[in-house]
């Protein structure tokens, strides 16, 4: 199975932990004060901080402005196998 190529390039950018730009990203799944949820196109990402707020987004262009402090940014990783279905679990 072939990779997916990148649309945009994929960089995060903070100052001083006080918020910063993401590239690359293609939709922001989730938000509130504390965490965000971002979908780029390395996988899922999750920022953690206080006051958070998305500040400008533009999908077209792959990039998020994030405002607040942001204590941790972590990746969820990609399952390496697409998941099996049902049948082909239980006839293995």
């Amino acid at each position: 199975m072939e990779e997916k190529k990148s649309a945009f390039s994929h960089k995060v950018t903070f100052t001083n932990r006080q918020g910063g730009t993401v590239t690359g990203v293609r939709d922001v799944s989730s938000f509130d004060d504390k965490e965000i949820l971002l979908l780029t196109d390395f996988g899922k990402m999750i920022l953690k901080g206080e006051k958070l707020h998305v500040g400008r987004l533009d999908l077209a262009q792959g990039e998020v402005d994030i405002t607040g402090r942001v204590d941790c940014f972590q990746y969820v990783q990609k399952s390496a196998q697409p998941e099996e279905s049902f049948w082909k679990r239980m006839f293995r």
